[in-house]
């Protein structure tokens, strides 16, 4: 019997930094990295195309830094150096279950990362490689969901995986408010209208934009990029209005 092919062919997975860091809170928890490390290659082994952006806010927030009284842009670069500190730790667990990868940084780093060049990137996904975007977009002022956005569109996948600590979009902090009310689809204009916080509003515009939809789920259910990837109802789904 023919396996049944995924929904998507190519995906942006972005992973959000404080997801890496498991009930720990800070840093990197190896055996959630190996496990998102196997689901990475899971859906590689169904004809997907993955490139991942993860953020870093398990090491450094530049936002959180700036608001204490650090220069902005000097906040942010460290934060671009977190994810780069991040990225590598997910090549090396991608490589360990022998899945080629390439880091592709904003920032130059040649010692540990090649230049973010667009075509270069396709060409690697196009070879079967995972590739990891780190750096953001080498800007300061703009997040890694901005730069997922970004990438997303330049190598022209077809979704962002937006995976979170959080099962989906809530229209209240489920953390703080016993009843808050899971969605199952929203468009990117009430996403802005509602303020809810799920991306900045430059990497929802971005994507609206473009009408590029972003799937919104648990990285700590084990299973979900594969079941993201295959169609099945999982998270929350931002799109124009037409699915």
């Amino acid at each position: 019997m023919t396996a049944t092919p995924p929904r998507y062919r190519r995906v942006l997975l972005k992973i959000g930094g404080e997801a890496l860091a498991a009930d720990a809170g800070y840093g990197i928890d190896p055996p959630m990295l190996l496990r998102v490390a196997h689901e990475i290659k899971e859906i590689q082994d169904l004809g997907c195309e993955v490139a991942v952006v993860v953020g870093g806010g398990n090491i450094f927030r530049g936002v959180a830094a700036s608001a204490v009284g650090m220069n902005r842009a000097t906040a942010d670069y460290m934060g671009m150096l977190a994810t780069v500190i991040n990225s590598l730790a997910m090549q090396e667990a991608l490589e360990k279950i022998n899945l080629p990868t390439r880091v592709m940084s904003a920032l130059a780093i040649a010692q540990v990362a090649e230049p973010y060049i667009r075509r270069r990137a396709t060409r690697h996904l196009e070879k079967g490689r995972v590739v990891i975007f780190a750096a953001g977009t080498g800007n300061p002022y703009f997040t890694t969901d901005t730069a997922a956005s970004l990438r997303a569109m330049e190598i022209n996948a077809e979704i962002i995986f937006k995976a979170t600590k959080v099962d989906g979009i809530y229209d209240a902090d489920p953390m703080k408010v016993k009843n808050a009310k899971r969605y199952q689809q929203l468009t990117y204009i009430e996403v802005l209208q509602q303020n809810l916080r799920v991306m900045d509003s430059t990497a929802i515009s971005l994507c609206m934009d473009n009408q590029l939809p972003i799937l919104v789920f648990s990285l700590l259910e084990p299973g979900n990029i594969r079941r993201a990837v295959m169609g099945e109802p999982v998270g929350t789904l931002v799109h124009g209005g037409i699915v």
